[in-house]
């Protein structure tokens, strides 16, 4: 029975990690447009679940729409969603 309890540990830790990994991160951001000139604050899904991953991913998927990234204010799990949807309007998950 002894030899059960690590492998049981490594079990949970690994059912664990693969949970964390297949939950949806968002990431809020100010952006900005030269022509015509306009900022916004949006929210968007990510794949990458840390800011330095979720600042390239923006980078990328705003520039091809016309926008500059300015900076990821913060990357988040489902249950801040709510709580930015009023403050990014327009924004909200539109890329």
């Amino acid at each position: 029975m002894r030899h059960l309890y690590p492998i049981l540990a490594a079990l949970t830790l690994l059912a664990a990690g693969t949970s964390t990994a297949q939950a949806a991160c968002y990431a809020d951001y100010k952006a900005k447009r030269a022509t015509p000139y306009g900022l916004h604050y949006g929210v968007m899904q990510v794949s990458a679940c840390d800011r330095s991953g979720a600042t390239s991913e923006l980078r990328g998927r705003l520039a091809s729409a016309g926008w500059t990234l300015l900076n990821v204010v913060s990357v988040f799990d489902e249950s801040g969603l709510a709580s930015r949807r009023a403050n990014a309007g327009a924004y909200y998950l539109r890329f």
